[in-house]
């Protein structure tokens, strides 16, 4: 899965990130200020759940079967940031989470662990904003998976 820091992504296989050209391939389509996020593995769409979580603190888990499958491109939104908000808030990371796997929330020094069962309680439609995560917890600064 490919994503940028403004929230948008897509899921694609890896045969469409290689290519013959010695000069590279445009994969991902970006706005203007966005980044590339770390790109995440999904293992099986019809289980996994994609995670995606912002610099204010909003974490949002949806089902990867939302995301389309791409060759290329901008993707659709993932998670709603304010257009107002857009220049202090981004996307910080994203991950996707299978079925028996825990995510971890990095803030600082300290990492909060989210079982899948967990997750469930910010679980929502594609490009809403998610459910904020507790006091303490609102400065991310990554995700991994478990």
């Amino acid at each position: 899965m490919l994503a940028s820091s403004h929230g948008y992504g897509f899921v694609t296989r890896f045969e469409n990130l290689t290519g013959r050209n010695k000069a590279g391939k445009a994969m991902l389509n970006l706005t203007p200020n966005a980044r590339v996020l770390q790109p995440a593995a999904v293992a099986s769409v019809e289980a996994d759940r994609i995670v995606a979580v912002t610099s204010a603190g909003h974490l949002l888990a949806i089902p990867a079967s939302d995301l389309p499958e791409l060759d290329k491109g901008k993707g659709n939104k993932l998670i709603d940031i304010p257009k107002a908000k857009l220049g202090t808030e981004r996307v910080v990371a994203v991950a996707a989470v299978a079925p028996g796997q825990k995510l971890q929330v990095l803030s600082g020094q300290r990492t909060m662990t989210l079982s899948f069962k967990e997750l469930d309680e910010y679980l929502g439609g594609r490009a809403t904003r998610g459910g904020l995560l507790p006091r303490g917890w609102q400065k991310v600064d990554g995700l991994a998976v478990e």
